[in-house]
Formats: structure tokens, C-alpha cells, sequence
């Protein structure tokens, strides 16, 4: 899997998602469309594994979590950028979404759960903020922010 692969299999989902409120209902959505055992989740799933193990993804860490940004905003992606981050039983740092975030949840063990969601899809709108939170195991987590719009607490 190389970075251009990667991002050419995240089209198929921004094509589905651009232009929509980054909302409940757009939750609701993907986890309807591209549930977790679905060959599309999987797919992407395997692809984060892939590139993780080849050393291009998830290549940065610091207070313990792995993470880096594997595709900075594009056409290709209508606008979204995607970042994945390795966590392991934490807190990371907090941050405010000014244009909102959605996150792809991967669970590396059985129970993982992000800001208390098992595998699958959360969506945080416009001008939310969270302190992202893995428990109960280890998980990917895969962030589309509009623009790469993000900002960390000081």
C-alpha cells in the first residue's frame, strides 16, 4: 500500500460524504453505509495496518500516542485531509474541531473504545473541541477534518 493507494481508497468514501453537515445524521449515515464489517471498513482497516508496518503511517509519537497526517487536504478528497493515530489506553491532548471531524474507529483489541464508541464512525461538528480518548484496549483512529482544520489547547 503507498500513500497515493491509500488516498485513492479514502476517495471512495469523501465522494459519499463531501457537502454534507458534519452532523448526527451524517453519523448515522456512515455507520449505515460503511458499517464496521463491511468490505469498505475492512478494506481501510487493512490499508492503515498495511501502511503502519511499511513505516509511513503512524511514523510520529509523542505522550505515547503514534500518529501522523497521511494526507494533507485535497481535490482528490474534496477538501478533507486524514491523520491516524495509534492509541493505547489514554487521553490525548485537547483539541477544537473549527469545521468538525470524523472519526474512524479501529479497534487493535476486541473492546476498544473511542470517547466511549466501539468500531465504526463518530462525527463532532462545527466548533466542537474533546480531549480524544482511547479506553478498555487499543485502537486506530482515523480523523477526516475539512480543510485539516484543527487546534490543539495550548
Amino acid at each position: 500500500m503507498t500513500p497515493q493507494q491509500f488516498t485513492n481508497l479514502m476517495s471512495s468514501i469523501s465522494d459519499r460524504i463531501h457537502g454534507k453537515a458534519l452532523d448526527n445524521g451524517l453519523e448515522v449515515e456512515l455507520n449505515e453505509i460503511f458499517p464496521s464489517d463491511s468490505e469498505a471498513f475492512r478494506n481501510v482497516f487493512a490499508a492503515c495496518r498495511s501502511a503502519i508496518e511499511a513505516g509511513w503511517m503512524c511514523n510520529r509519537e509523542a505522550g505515547g500516542i503514534k500518529y501522523g497526517r497521511v494526507v494533507k487536504p485535497s481535490a482528490q478528497l474534496h477538501g478533507f485531509s486524514v491523520d491516524v493515530v495509534d492509541m493505547d489506553n489514554l487521553k490525548g491532548p485537547h483539541h477544537r474541531h473549527p469545521s468538525g471531524e470524523i472519526d474512524m474507529i479501529m479497534p487493535l483489541t476486541p473492546n476498544a473504545k473511542f470517547d466511549g464508541h466501539g468500531a465504526g464512525w463518530v462525527v463532532y461538528g462545527p466548533d466542537s473541541a474533546h480531549s480524544p480518548t482511547v479506553t478498555d484496549g487499543r485502537a486506530l483512529i482515523l480523523y477526516l477534518l475539512p480543510e485539516g482544520a484543527i487546534e490543539f489547547a495550548k
